[in-house]
């Protein structure tokens, strides 16, 4: 498949992720909403303790007192732990909260950083040329990968360094999802969907995928009030999910496999 076809595939594959409307219209919250304060923790527990691909791909590329563009950036966890080698961070994301919380941490690291509120790639032209681009945790956000990742491509002199689930983050809840609602969710798009499109836009792309260092919530509770959120159901049934979750031998849940890929500039 060439390019387009392959990112047409991705596009419709994202669709299919749409909760039905009817199960949507009851749903307390918003179900595709994110904590800043869970993302946070994430990110305050990657600065303490660096580790992993990505990073390592992001710092071997990047010189001593560089620029970094965290596209998608959250509140900082691909970027924050590199803070004693950049001149300049720059962060991208759609959400207030989330830059909020990374410029307080920024501020801390003592380092030079600026934030960029909007969707990528409509805000690129207020992000100049960085080294090294990062995109962590944020493609299965993207209905038009391809032109996400020419972006990601055209701002960076050195590499663009991209960090994925194996599968669409919320596949784990699945099973939970025909139970309540009888509804099967999406298979696709998983990883090898991301690599072959990068591919075939010309990307010489490198992979290297491991097992996630944290695990997904530290109680069958959190996970219980996590379910209620995405699934759309009343949190008072939480003690139910819990239950469930147990029966169905859901507990504690496996860890994902993170999938780093990445290109040099020169490569392309």
């Amino acid at each position: 498949m060439n390019a387009e076809a392959l990112n047409e595939r991705w596009r419709q594959n994202l669709e299919s992720w749409a909760i039905p409307p009817e199960i949507l219209a009851k749903a307390p919250v918003d179900p595709w909403g994110h904590s800043p304060a869970r993302f946070a923790a994430r990110t305050d527990r990657a600065v303490a303790e660096p580790e992993g691909p990505t990073l390592a791909r992001v710092a071997e590329a990047l010189p001593e007192g560089g620029t970094l563009l965290d596209v998608g950036s959250g509140t900082g966890a691909a970027s924050l732990p590199l803070a004693g080698r950049l001149g300049e961070l720059v962060a991208v994301d759609t959400s207030a909260a989330m830059l909020a919380e990374f410029t307080v941490r920024a501020d801390k690291a003592g380092v030079h950083a600026t934030t960029i509120e909007g969707n990528w790639p409509q805000v690129e032209a207020k992000a100049g040329k960085a080294d090294v681009v990062v995109a962590a945790h944020v493609v299965y956000n993207v209905p038009d990968l391809a032109a996400f990742l020419r972006a990601l491509d055209s701002h960076a002199t050195r590499r663009v360094v991209i960090e994925l689930p194996h599968r669409h983050p919320m596949s784990w809840m699945s099973p939970l999802w025909e139970h309540f609602h009888g509804v099967r969710r999406p298979v696709r798009p998983i990883a090898e969907d991301a690599v072959a499109l990068a591919a075939a836009l010309g990307f010489d792309v490198r992979v290297e995928e491991r097992e996630a260092p944290i695990e997904r919530f530290a109680t069958i509770e959190e996970l219980a009030a996590s379910v209620c959120h995405r699934a759309c159901l009343d949190p008072a049934r939480a003690p139910e999910v819990a239950a469930t979750a147990m029966e169905m031998g859901m507990w504690p849940v496996p860890r994902d496999r993170w999938v780093t890929l990445w290109w040099n500039q020169n490569d392309a």
